[in-house]
């Protein structure tokens, strides 16, 4: 009609788009960051990003808020009132600098241990590292020890890599996908993506969960398991597949340790461990010989239930082992399945699906590959069930074992790299003794001795003192969790507070709000970081913390450190440290500054140089004192690692150019990041796309890009050694042996073999007086702390509800808009109650980190996130009851147990607000 308006459909929203990553979660995403007149007004997703091809979530176009959030500290702070007053003096970046100094140089010059850096999700870990390094501290860690450490420690022991940041699902082959404790936070766009690749092809999902929210909602099959027993469940499907001969015994046999030969003689010193030949290599029964050969000699067919005599003793296969512990009928399903909240027959159908998914149909590539013993394979056979799991698995007490259960699974249907299957993404794969053992020995002025993490393979390689004390904070490495190859951030206040193993001078955190939702016993912590010695003196006398945000933790700090957000700095999400490669591409990618700053802030890593210059770190300055590098974009494009290896692996010189991998460095290497959309991608060659492990042409295109020095190869290794030798310690054979407390935790949870045991916390709560299981997840509109300040997301999560199973909302007769109280042996809190049908009927959770304290964040006292908000971190001792100062952990690897925690309900009349409440924290930013 001639009278209709002629609206614009596609109105121009601005006049520049810079393309950059996102930083609202740990997918890091490709955007395009659209400015008005240089103002950012709007976020969308870069479509030309091998991430999220151009998929954004609510975290992602929120960002704009994030930058904008009136919660950015504006200046350098300098406390000037109590600890947790909120009393400061806004001071210059050189007064605030000077003031770092003077604390940390004498202590870099007499006793560095006495300094402690600990970063939560910055994900800037290999500079961070490099840098406490060459400070000399043995005290460095990241957040990974109470956020995914069983998962990536399991994943790395067994696998030579790890679910999510280091592998993913074959979106493009499987038939049936296992969701293990997957909730909807992290890599929640590549997971949709994929999800809705494997729907429309009509491939099966089955969601593991206790909770079916986000991914399990959508699941065609939801097992509802009871915390804690996924291992159980899954050890039972071991059972159901060995009983019905349906395993993949090719794949056993030529690609996993179960064909290598144990030592069974009782007596001797090797009990346990592999028979090995005079150059070290383990051996397996040769089936062309019938003799022993090294697993990985020439032309070898391993077979797979092999065994030799020798002096009248059987040395069997890791098969034997296998088979002989997994076919017993305690782990049949009638025998598990109440423990686990499931039905025998569930466990008999899902383990009927996964035989008929991997086996009757198996997925074939024409593509010729060459293993590394030479033998040359026409196609790329693959049985098309992928895994994919998460922290459900990773924060309980037995989750490390729980993961290698898993990866035994995989492993037994031949699913692991292979067509259909899980698959690695560069740098990995790579075994955990390719990895360096974790350097503790610190020196007055010298750097440490190699990085602080690494992976041990033996009770020699622990952190501890000639007298058997340990060598760091946070207790990592010794007796108590020996393979805690990101550390335990979550024990560093507790231990300094109390001086075990000895007293910390200067506590540095960055982006770690340890005073609130990052800390177990957040009440405890914040008495921990007010306590006073005899003479009135704070126990922890310094503490720094570096934070964009007025988060709970800067309230407690001495000094504070304005970071920028992350449009206005540079960042390197490198091949170094945790990059964005998918299974088929090594890739990487940049932050750059899209807008500048409009306070008196600095991006942490570029302070971080600049204090290392005036520390005189080694690397940060030169032969004349002077700074190495400008700033930190100086640095990710000048700095080696290596001789040809640097932060960035793409645009780098070369005698004909540039050139990727490895290559000098490049003063214009940032341009050409930005030029190409902000990332750079390395192809896989096709005939090393899968099997990598054992794959030649992998080996040869890892070595020439700059993923590995030399050509190497590893088994699955479903018999772990590195466990066995610390077992075998605690059973009282070697020169290094465990303290007498700890040898039968030590022999019963470092089976070198998978196994179930129920957590660590189960053996000192009473079941009957606790019998409710509590949990959290990460709601897809949020992260961590900083989605719950952001005026967009908190339309969607302004506070969080505890969520009751129709079973305990009837049992306690409640209805909506009522209140209970919640208490576990350490604690109680009383919160907001809500109804959810579709959940473990003994399971109760809630959104994590929506919770907050009045004054933080920059949100009103009477903000729903204060008032109706709370954590279950108040409910979580930091240490087991009753167990002689155990850590409530993991005992292999240190994880945090967040998930271990039982409770029981109590009706409740409504309080004015959640309980328990706190002061206000005195804003150091103004009000909105």
């Amino acid at each position: 009609m001639k009278d209709q308006p002629d609206p614009d459909t596609a109105p121009r929203i601005s006049n520049e788009i810079r393309k950059t990553t996102c930083y609202m979660c740990a997918c890091r995403c490709g955007i395009d960051v659209h400015l008005k007149d240089g103002v950012p007004v709007y976020i969308d997703g870069n479509r030309d990003h091998p991430v999220n091809r151009g998929v954004l979530c609510a975290k992602g176009a929120a960002g704009l808020k994030q930058v904008l959030s009136p919660a950015r500290l504006r200046a350098p702070l300098r406390r000037t009132g109590p600890r947790g007053s909120g009393e400061f003096e806004e001071i210059s970046w050189d007064e605030a600098l000077d003031l770092a100094v003077s604390w940390l140089k004498p202590l870099r010059e007499t006793a560095p241990e006495k300094f402690a850096f600990f970063t939560g999700r910055d994900q800037s870990q290999s500079f961070t590292g490099w840098w406490a390094q060459m400070y000399g501290t043995p005290n460095y860690a990241a957040h990974g020890g109470f956020c995914s450490v069983n998962m990536a420690a399991a994943g790395i022991y067994t696998l030579g890599g790890s679910f999510w940041e280091f592998g993913a699902p074959d979106w493009d082959h499987a038939r049936l996908l296992l969701l293990f404790g997957v909730a909807e936070d992290h890599d929640s766009n590549p997971l949709k993506l994929g999800l809705g690749r494997l729907k429309a092809r009509g491939a099966k999902v089955v969601g593991i969960n206790p909770v079916r929210s986000g991914y399990n909602a959508i699941a065609d099959d939801w097992l509802g398991i009871t915390p804690g027993t996924d291992g159980l469940l899954v050890l039972a499907l071991v059972h159901e597949l060995l009983r019905a001969g349906r395993i993949d015994l090719d794949f056993l046999a030529r690609f996993t340790n179960a064909p290598v030969i144990l030592d069974c003689d009782p007596k001797s010193p090797d009990y346990g461990l592999a028979l090995r030949d005079e150059e070290g290599r383990a051996q397996v029964v040769d089936r062309r010989t019938g003799r022993l050969a090294p697993w990985d000699g020439e032309g070898v067919e391993p077979q797979l239930t092999g065994q030799i005599r020798r002096a009248g003793l059987s040395h069997r296969s890791v098969m034997h082992h296998i088979a002989d512990r997994y076919m017993d009928p305690a782990y049949a399903p009638e025998k598990v399945a109440e423990r686990c909240g499931l039905a025998p027959g569930q466990i008999r159908r899902l383990a009927a699906d996964l035989a008929r998914a991997a086996f009757d149909d198996p997925v074939v590539l024409d593509q010729p590959w060459t293993d590394f013993r030479g033998h040359r394979h026409t196609s790329m056979v693959g049985r098309p069930v992928a895994v994919h799991a998460m922290r459900g698995i990773s924060a309980h007490s037995n989750g490390f074992q729980t993961c290698r259960a898993i990866h035994l699974l995989q492993s037994l249907l031949g699913a692991v790299e292979t067509p259909g299957s899980m698959r690695f993404k560069p740098p990995y794969p790579k075994p955990a003794s390719a990895h360096p053992r974790p350097a503790f020995r610190n020196r007055p002025g010298q750097p440490l001795e190699g990085p602080h993490l690494g992976f041990p393979q033996g009770p020699e390689d622990l952190a501890l003192h000639p007298d058997g004390s340990a060598a760091r904070i946070d207790r990592a490495f010794t007796w108590e969790n020996p393979l805690s190859a990101h550390g335990l951030m979550h024990m560093v206040i507790a231990n300094a507070a109390e001086g075990d193993p000895y007293r910390l001078d200067t506590l540095m955190l960055y982006m770690a709000n340890m005073a609130w939702n990052s800390a177990m016993n957040s009440r405890g912590t914040i008495d921990m970081l007010t306590a006073q010695d005899e003479d009135g003196g704070y126990v922890i006398p310094h503490i720094i913390c570096a934070d964009a945000y007025s988060s709970e933790m800067v309230a407690y700090a001495d000094l504070v450190l304005p970071d920028t957000t992350y449009l206005e700095r540079h960042d390197c999400i490198s091949l170094l440290d945790r990059p964005i490669s998918d299974p088929d591409a090594a890739a990487d990618a940049i932050r750059w500054p899209v807008i500048a700053p409009d306070r008196d802030v600095r991006p942490f890593q570029s302070v971080l140089l600049d204090l290392g210059a005036r520390l005189g770190l080694p690397g940060m300055v030169d032969a004349q004192g002077q700074p190495t590098y400008a700033d930190y974009a100086d640095y990710i494009q000048m700095h080696e690692r290596r001789p040809g290896i640097g932060p960035l692996a793409g645009f780098r010189l070369g005698d004909k150019g540039l050139q990727d991998g490895r290559g000098l460095p490049n003063a214009a290497q940032i341009d050409s990041y930005i030029a190409a959309g902000g990332f750079h991608e390395m192809p896989v060659p096709p005939e090393a796309a899968y099997f990598k492990p054992w794959n030649r042409a992998w080996a040869d295109w890892a070595v020439d890009k700059g993923l590995a020095d030399a050509p190497g190869f590893d088994l699955v290794q479903l018999w772990c050694e590195p466990l066995r030798r610390f077992q075998r310690a605690a059973e009282g054979h070697g020169p290094h042996q465990p303290p007498d407390s700890l040898r039968g935790r030590i022999r019963t949870t470092f089976d070198p073999l998978p196994v179930w045991y129920p957590p660590l916390s189960d053996a000192f709560e009473d079941p009957a007086e606790f019998p409710v299981h509590a949990i959290t997840q990460r709601p897809m509109a949020m992260y961590h702390s900083w989605g719950g300040q952001n005026a967009w997301l908190r339309q969607i999560h302004g506070q969080n509800p505890l969520y009751l199973p129709t079973l305990w909302w009837n049992r306690l007769n409640l209805a909506p808009g009522d209140w209970v109280r919640v208490i576990s042996s350490h604690a109680e809190i009383t919160v907001p109650a809500e109804h959810m049908a579709a959940l473990n009927p003994d399971t109760v959770w809630t959104w994590n980190a929506i919770g907050k304290r009045k004054g933080a964040w920059a949100l009103d006292p009477a903000a729903p996130e204060a008032t109706r908000g709370f954590l279950l971190n108040h409910l979580i001792p930091e240490r087991l009851p009753g167990a002689g100062g155990w850590s409530n952990s993991d005992p292999v690897t240190g994880q945090a147990a967040w998930f271990d925690l039982r409770v029981r309900l109590e009706k409740s009349a409504p309080p004015d607000q959640a309980q328990p409440t706190f002061p206000p924290l005195r804003s150091p930013v103004p009000p909105p």
